[in-house]
């Protein structure tokens, strides 16, 4: 038993010799002093970072840096535990000439978790000793950022309104096909889906998105993008809820003033916005019973930002009422039409006063016509008297 060991053992010496033997010839001093100018000059990485479960691809350049010699690579790979190589090795004969690059390409997969990781890349020179390189590899399961930076108080039955978002990158790495999708019960939506396409690391950029909801639901925000081949998606719901806002245009009319002239009515003001927004396209008209007149039938008062004012000329006649409605008309930032309507009396003497304004006043010429004719007649009747 012992001899039989004993000549396994010699045998096993005896081999190993012969490769070291053989390796030795073609380990030349020359060969090993080209090799160490073989070098990776460039490792990248497709994603630049990986969520976890992200398939990728790393490309590997090395790179001969002698001017004269060859070398030649017989086998080649890459990966460890955490970054995991999901193609087979190198393990054909590969020549690299004087200055020249060899690229090398690995599909990759890692199921880690958040963290940074160096997987190894390994070459076998034929002429020589292996070279070993580790190029750092980031795992971040961060996703992108879908922000509302400002939206309506409250919503209004069929009635636009204009929601604000950001969407941002927080990863180390780009993304690419970014598109924000949009879809509610109810709601319509411009435009219903926002492609944004690549996105760069910390980057940011705004969106925009307009809804009309017929009804109370929530409003479904999707956002989807491509880590390297891998598709991600970040999503969010908006309540939508009908009410009052707080922040809405509030067109109020103020130091108003009532004159006549020609029988018609000329009522002048001011308009004041009490609201957060501006109001838009502001124009002020009267109502029935009033019947508008030149030269003001409708008043344009333009825009009035946030406490802003403005003044207003107008014109119109009466059937005799007293109590005259005015509208105020004007549209939000989302072209939605509003109005207010605030009465304003007006004189109800208004026979008097046409005709104070159309000419002289005829009770007292019908006095002054009647005293003449008495004083006439009592001229008439004391000169026949006296001639008696």
């Amino acid at each position: 038993m012992r001899i039989t060991q004993f000549f396994t053992v010699t045998c096993l010496i005896l081999l190993c010799s012969t490769i070291c033997g053989v390796a030795s010839a073609y380990a030349t001093p020359e060969s090993i002093v080209a090799a160490s100018k073989v070098y990776v000059s460039n490792v990248s990485y497709d994603p630049g970072t990986f969520f976890t479960g992200d398939d990728g691809t790393v490309t590997i350049s090395v790179t001969n840096g002698n001017t004269n010699d060859s070398t030649v690579v017989n086998h080649a790979t890459f990966g460890d535990d955490n970054i995991r190589s999901t193609s087979a090795p190198y393990d054909s004969t590969v020549h690299i000439g004087p200055l020249q690059t060899q690229k090398f390409v690995f599909s990759v997969t890692t199921d880690a978790p958040d963290g940074t990781y160096y997987p190894t890349f390994s070459m076998t020179f034929r002429d020589a000793d292996n070279l070993y390189y580790r190029q750092m590899v980031l795992v971040e399961n961060r996703p992108l950022v879908l922000t509302v930076i400002d939206k309506p108080d409250a919503f209004e039955q069929e009635k636009k309104k204009t929601i604000y978002l950001q969407v941002a990158n927080p990863r180390d790495a780009e993304v690419t096909n970014v598109a924000l999708e949009v879809a509610g019960d109810g709601i319509t939506a411009t435009p219903s889906r926002t492609f944004i396409g690549m996105l760069a690391p910390q980057a940011k950029v705004p969106v925009n998105i307009s809804i009309t909801p017929d009804k109370e639901t929530p409003l479904h925000l999707t956002l989807t993008y491509d880590n390297g081949n891998n598709p991600h998606q970040t999503s969010m719901d908006i309540p939508i809820t009908f009410g009052v806002d707080k922040k809405q245009s509030y067109p109020v009319m103020s130091n108003i003033k009532v004159t006549t002239e020609g029988g018609i009515f000329h009522v002048t003001g001011d308009i004041n916005n009490a609201g957060l927004d501006t109001a838009n396209t502001v124009t002020v008209t009267s109502l029935s019973p009033a019947i508008p007149q030149d030269p003001y039938k409708t008043y344009v008062v333009g825009a009035l930002k946030a406490d802003d004012f403005g003044g207003f000329e107008i014109s119109f006649d009466t059937d005799g009422s007293t109590s005259i409605p005015v509208q105020v008309s004007f549209r939000d930032t989302d072209g939605n039409l509003y109005h207010t309507v605030q009465n304003v009396t007006v004189p109800s003497s208004r026979l008097n006063t046409t005709a104070a304004s159309n000419g002289p006043p005829i009770i007292p010429i019908l006095a002054a016509l009647i005293l003449i004719a008495a004083i006439a007649g009592g001229w008439y009747f004391y000169i026949r008297k006296s001639k008696k």
